[in-house]
């Protein structure tokens, strides 16, 4: 199978430049020492940028060389301050495309200080920098887009390639997030935060495709690849989102959008189909069959994106004409996949188990599982010796590397600094959450507000059900159309069986006239497959009659209830029958026996206390205003540490370490220390709140909990937790009648279906019977011929030998001579009389018993198979006489029309007759089945398979 072609990034280029020279320059005028004591060092460096710029765009050594001198950048900007006031140095950039003329024309780097141009990687613009960043940005772009090379040119149908590539693209992610997090102010749009940020979720989706497909392999289960697919399409469809704007601005190839929209709708279509499968090993038939119909909806929109794919894409898209065939075959075959399954599951729902299928606005949404992060730059050689890679620092000599270790000791301990904060604000906010659910705040403050009116308000499903009933015909006429389409197949069936019994019982009275001549086969022997399908269906009908009544039975039982919830919908007053019926369930909860409001029945926010003592509406307007300000300190304390964490990401000491390197050696803590004093405001903060959070909590508990001692309080908790029993009580009712209607309706339309298919089936089996009455009729008129001929043949030889006799006798007696004479009567020999037609009585009658008398015109005379014969054509004038058969007698029946045959029954050519249908069996029946191979138990009105197969058949008659 092909492999899902995937997306990487161009690689920007970058012109020679001379780094000796500037470098010299600085150390000279900076340091006060000789630049010659360096000059292998800086040659080092050069030879670095120079293997740079070779790297190959798809290997792992590509990556290494990028990254080694990425990592020389970072300890040299240590050392030596590379921007525009300091040592200006020029690298010029440009994309993978082709060079164009007249465009960009650098010129070589003479001097310290020039213009820095690069060309961004997507729109191929010049930019002019000094800064050190810009270089150092421009190099983890590359390494980022060599990993995605790298990634997508794996072989994923092996092991070891998939593997690369799924940790090539994750770390290629974790590079483009190391440019987003620290080069904030991008002078180029390929480095761009929105355009990085499309990098990034690119390159994350594709490293989640590449786990899916490891999964898919290796046979997991349907819900965790739902999952995995799921997020996979939420990663592309995020990419399609930012990338939007920019394939209209013409920085994205639009390759790449047809990529995208594709993949996204692909992905999306594979985690409905896998979710699918689960619902269905689950049990929820009828969700399967919509998460199908979902996935088959967006296949079909990936196959519309695909076909954007270009004939001949761009180079710089690092895309080919095959990856758009891959990815459209790709698609094509899970789709193909999605309409098996959906018709394979569709006809069990619809013989089996009955469920109803859900729209898709109905369908709860795929969980996603993301199985692909972005791999941090620490980690990228993880496992590996980092120093190996990167090499001793160049300029260790200049720049001692205890600076280097100091810097990275500060940043743990700023790590350290965060991660102790961040614990204490969720450990706040999860003692916050336990403590409000415990009191079931601010919940249950509605129902001491007077929130029970609201359990009296019509539920917005009960609405939905009685909207649907109300666009709903009565069911009584559905249940008679099928009572008569029963009685129409019935009637039929009948007529095939009167059919057979007259044919069989003609052929026996022919067997009874000419005795052992008849030799043509008993009908008994060969209309048993006939015979036994109609039995078959009438087996069917009867057992599909059980469901008949069951419907019925449903009907009758829910025919008023069905009829109020029609009403109900019909004039919108859903919310009346939803009232009703709450009363009925004795939910009239605020009236005395007279039906007048009791006194003591008033709202607890109208309660007035004399007693000095808080009243009700006081204490539940207290418990508010605390949730407020807990509320309050829970927003100021997450921006608290919001801002602690940007200020720490921000801090930077390298140039007080390498200011004070002297003065610090060995007293690295004092200074760390006193550095991250200036976090101090921060966490004072974050203190602050969490105490008075603690404070806020205790009042609320004290309050709450004297509220809740209140009796008119505890009377109202108690009211409502009664009606909303007897709301429950309703909807549980309406609701089993709701599915009562749905299976009613489902029933009807499936029995409709069962009928109609059970109709064509009994037509299809009244032809086939014609058929074989009409090769038993043309056998047996052949048969007849040749009987008639046998008699004919039997007095012509008589005759013949009669001749014979005379003709011998007449030579005998001429042996003796006679005397000549002229007159005739003795010259001549006497001539023998004409030979005459002797009619010997023939073996068998001419005619069929009761056969007119000779005098009667033979074209007028019934014939052998009169009672039947109507389809069998006459001859016709005109046609010419086949070999071997007679002139025909009249425009009837005339057996001597037909020529000799073998007598054969049926005939070879004619289609065979079906095998004994599976018997239908929508509840288990204790019945055997018709045919020899037994029956595999389905749902009512369910044709049974295969009752007229084609000619291809194997079903074979007695012989």
């Amino acid at each position: 199978m092909v492999q899902s072609p995937m997306l990487s990034c161009p690689l920007k280029q970058t012109n020679e430049i001379d780094w000796v020279q500037p470098l010299k320059d600085y150390i000279r005028q900076t340091y006060g020492e000789d630049p010659e004591r360096y000059a292998q060092e800086c040659a080092t460096l050069n030879r670095l940028r120079q293997d740079m710029r070779g790297a190959g765009k798809d290997s792992a050594t590509g990556r290494d060389l990028l990254y080694r001198y990425y990592g020389q950048l970072e300890l040299l900007d240590l050392r030596f301050p590379v921007d525009e006031n300091h040592i200006k140095i020029s690298f010029t950039w440009y994309s993978s495309r082709p060079y164009m003329p007249g465009i960009f024309n650098p010129l070589p780097m003479l001097t310290i200080e020039f213009s820095k141009f690069r060309y961004d990687a997507f729109t191929h613009k010049s930019t002019a920098q000094y800064s050190l960043a810009y270089e150092k940005a421009s190099i983890i772009f590359n390494i980022s887009a060599v990993l995605s090379c790298h990634a997508a040119d794996q072989n994923r149908a092996e092991d070891t390639g998939l593997k690369t590539a799924y940790h090539s693209f994750q770390a290629s992610a974790g590079m483009f997030t190391y440019i987003n997090e620290n080069f904030l102010h991008a002078p180029s749009t390929d480095l761009n935060r929105d355009t990085v940020k499309s990098l990034i979720h690119i390159t994350l989706a594709q490293a989640q495709e590449v786990f899916l497909e490891k999964q898919v392999a290796d046979g997991k289960k349907p819900g965790f690849l739902a999952k995995l697919a799921g997020q996979a399409a939420y990663l592309y469809s995020q990419a399609g989102e930012t990338m939007q704007d920019f394939v209209g601005k013409n920085v994205f190839d639009k390759t790449w959008s047809v990529v995208v929209q594709a993949k996204t709708a692909h992905m999306g279509s594979v985690a409905s189909y896998f979710q699918a499968i689960a619902d269905s090993e689950s049990g929820s038939h009828g969700i399967a069959i919509a998460r199908l119909q979902l996935a088959d909806k967006q296949s079909a929109t990936a196959i519309s994106c695909a076909k954007g794919f270009p004939s001949s894409p761009p180079a710089a898209s690092n895309l080919t004409a095959e990856s758009g065939n891959a990815l459209m075959d790709l698609i094509k075959h899970h789709h193909a996949n999605v309409q098996a399954q959906l018709t394979s599951m569709t006809k069990d729902n619809d013989y089996i188990y009955h469920e109803p299928v859900p729209n898709e606005a109905g369908l709860s949404a795929v969980a996603k599982l993301p199985a692909a992060k972005a791999i941090p730059v620490s980690e990228l050689y993880q496992g590996q010796d980092i120093q190996r890679i990167i090499g001793p620092d160049i300029f260790q000599k200049l720049v001692p590397m205890a600076i280097t270790e100091s810097a990275s000791l500060y940043d743990e301990e700023k790590a350290k600094l965060i991660r102790a904060e961040t614990e204490k604000v969720e450990t706040a906010n999860g003692e916050m959450a336990a403590s409000l659910d415990y009191l079931k705040l601010p919940g249950s403050l509605n129902i001491l507000k007077g929130g029970m009116d609201q359990e009296m308000t019509v539920d917005e499903e009960f609405r939905r059900w009685c909207s649907e009933l109300g666009g709903h015909k009565p069911f009584k006429k559905a249940l008679d159309d099928l009572q008569d389409r029963k009685a129409e197949v019935q009637t039929a069936l009948d007529g095939c069986s009167k059919q057979l019994d007259l044919e069989e019982s003609v052929c026996e009275k022919m067997r009874s006239k000419y005795g052992g001549d008849w030799s043509q086969q008993p009908s008994g022997r060969l209309n048993t497959t006939l015979r036994g399908d109609v039995r078959a269906y009438r087996d069917t009908i009867t057992e599909a009659s059980a469901s008949d009544t069951q419907l019925s039975a449903t009907f009758r039982q829910y025919e008023g209830d069905f009829e109020q919830m029609r009403s109900a919908g019909e004039t919108d007053e859903a919310d009346v029958l939803f009232q009703q019926a709450m009363i009925k369930a004795g939910s009239k909860h605020s009236k005395g026996k007279n039906g007048v409001s009791s006194p003591a029945e008033g709202s607890l926010l109208d309660d007035v206390n004399d007693e000095g003592i808080m009243s009700v509406s006081d204490q539940i307007n207290k418990v508010e205003e605390i949730l407020k300000k807990l509320n309050l300190v829970k927003r100021e304390r997450a921006q608290v540490l919001k801002d602690l964490k940007e200020k720490v990401h921000n801090d930077d000491i390298s140039n007080v370490l390498i200011l004070n390197k002297k003065s610090i050696a060995g007293q690295e803590k004092q200074l760390f220390e006193a550095e991250l004093e200036k976090f101090r405001p921060h966490q004072n903060r974050l203190l602050q709140a969490n105490h008075k959070q603690s404070s806020l909590m205790k009042e609320l508990t004290k309050i709450y909990a004297d509220l809740l001692q209140d009796k008119r309080v505890q009377s109202e908790q108690s009211k409502y937790e009664g009606i909303t029993r007897q709301r429950n009580s309703v909807m549980a009712r309406y609701k089993k009648i709701y599915e009562a209607y749905n299976g009613l309706s489902s029933g009807i339309v499936q029995a409709r279906n069962f009928y109609k298919e059970m109709g064509e089936n009994v037509d299809s089996l009244r032809k086939n019977v014609e058929t074989f009455i009409s090769n038993r009729r043309s056998e047996g008129a052949q048969l007849l011929s040749q009987i008639e001929r046998d008699k004919a043949s039997g007095v012509s030889e008589q005759e013949d030998r009669e001749r014979e006799k005379l003709r011998q006798l007449m030579e005998r007696l001429s042996t003796e001579p006679k005397p000549s004479s002229t007159s005739p009567s003795t010259g001549s020999a006497v001539a023998p009389p004409a030979p005459s037609k002797i009619k010997c009585p023939p073996r068998y009658p001419p005619t069929m018993p009761g056969a007119p008398p000779p005098g009667v015109p033979l074209s007028h005379s019934p014939a052998p198979y009169g009672q039947y014969m109507g389809g069998t054509p006459g001859y016709m004038p005109g046609q010419p006489f086949q070999q071997g058969a007679a002139a025909p007698l009249s425009e009837g029946y005339n057996p001597m029309a037909y020529p000799y045959q073998t007598p054969v029954s049926p005939p070879p050519n004619q289609q065979f007759f079906s095998p004994t249908p599976t018997p239908y069996s929508g509840y288990t029946s204790a019945s055997p089945a018709p045919s020899a191979t037994a029956a595999t138990p389905q749902s009512h009105y369910m044709t049974p398979p295969g009752l007229y197969p084609s000619s291809t058949s194997t079903t074979s008659t007695t012989a």
